[in-house]
């Protein structure tokens, strides 16, 4: 046994079996994928990786599992197995290039059973007895047992907003999570959370309410986002970047090819490293457009080469963000109270109220270069038929 020092949970065990399946190619990969993608460009110390947020997920899976009476040993260790890789199948930059593996791929990153049936992971789990299909299952939550690592409240959320909180200095990712995990049981086979452990749960909300506009929605990571996404579909467009290998790659490796690019693609990626990114010309959320709005996720670019012929600029020079509507699974994680299982949203109030306020945080973006943002500003408003509010948006610089 050997322990690792974190600056989160302290001193991590390993033991033979995760120290093996550390070593191997697919998990040491993950030391070059950042977390947060593109926010250390909000954030200086957002240069976290993937590596240390997988062993923070193993470490409170197995401290989980410790307070089960029923769960194997077997089991105990397929769960820590699939904690410590449930991220294997993410791309570079983390979730900027998930929309592309995605479409290319037909997987989400969760779909990591060909890197389990390959390679020394294969090998490692043949020798421990361990199923890859049922680590995937795991990785998933399609199992009970899996609950733990993907479910409305699971062990792979409580870290990242901790951790997320700790490296950018954002004080808004306190959980107690020590406490949360001290308070979940199984129950009629299902994960569900003590009534000792509601005040707990309502932190774990509360925390990714207020992480969201702060730190995973925040104004510049979406503009730096949404260019390096733009970036990446005009060299997929134009041979320099194969799809079905960027799932391959890490994070130097995709910003290497961004950077050689002569075209547009390029031009891009140099804004990026130089931080010279495209500026807020529309910046709204649904008080001033409505619902409806999300209609036009699917033709994002028709309508930019539209605003940009409004002002008589080159369609590269407008950007568009629509994110999706929000989603707050977290509501629907089970209380045990009296006896009898209750959503967390019937359990508490204070969860209740955030559904509205989750709503209240969304916002749509139309970027641009500097010199064009007033002239794109007001077309974008005429085109999305954006409502005067009494809060106007204010054009700040970056």
């Amino acid at each position: 046994m050997k322990v690792v020092r974190d600056p989160i949970h302290g001193y991590i065990e390993l033991d033979e079996l995760t120290l093996s399946l550390i070593d191997t190619p697919p998990m040491q990969r993950l030391r070059r994928i950042r977390q947060l993608g593109l926010s250390n460009l909000v954030y200086p110390g957002a240069n976290h990786t993937r590596f240390e947020h997988s062993l923070g997920v193993m470490h409170l899976a197995a401290t989980l599992t410790r307070q089960i009476d029923s769960v194997s040993q077997q089991e105990k260790d397929e769960l820590r197995v699939a904690a410590l890789l449930h991220d294997i199948g993410h791309g570079p930059l983390s979730h900027v290039t998930e929309s592309f593996i995605s479409q290319y791929t037909r997987q989400k990153h969760e779909d990591v059973l060909h890197l389990l049936r390959k390679g020394r992971i294969a090998e490692i789990l043949d020798e421990h007895g361990l199923s890859p299909t049922t680590i995937q299952k795991h990785i998933k939550g399609e199992t009970d047992l899996g609950k733990i690592l993907s479910s409305e409240i699971d062990v792979d959320r409580m870290d990242y907003l901790v951790r997320d909180s700790h490296y950018t200095g954002v004080a808004f990712g306190l959980v107690d999570h020590v406490r949360l995990i001290h308070e979940m049981q199984f129950y009629e086979d299902k994960l569900v959370v003590g009534a000792g452990g509601v005040k707990a749960a309502e932190s774990l909300l509360v925390s990714r309410f207020l992480m969201h506009p702060s730190v995973y929605y925040h104004h510049v990571s979406r503009i730096a986002e949404t260019m390096c996404i733009r970036a990446i579909e005009e060299l997929i467009k134009d041979n320099a970047i194969d799809p079905m290998e960027l799932r391959q790659m890490d994070d130097a490796h995709l910003l290497h090819i961004m950077r050689s690019d002569a075209g547009y693609g390029g031009s891009l990626a140099q804004r990026l490293e130089e931080r010279r990114l495209y500026k807020r010309a529309l910046y709204v959320g649904f008080d001033e457009v409505t619902e409806s709005v999300l209609k036009h996720r699917g033709n994002i670019r028709r309508i930019e080469a539209e605003i940009a012929g409004m002002v008589g600029i080159e369609p590269t020079d407008v950007l568009i963000d629509i994110p999706r509507s929000p989603e707050i699974p977290e509501l629907k994680a089970l209380v045990k109270l009296n006896g009898r299982m209750v959503r967390l949203d019937e359990a508490s109030y204070v969860v209740a109220t955030l559904e509205k306020a989750h709503w209240d945080n969304w916002k749509m973006g139309v970027y641009t270069p500097k010199e064009f943002r007033e002239k794109v500003g007001k077309a974008a408003r005429e085109f999305f038929e954006v409502k005067r509010t009494t809060k106007q948006f204010r054009l700040t610089e970056l």
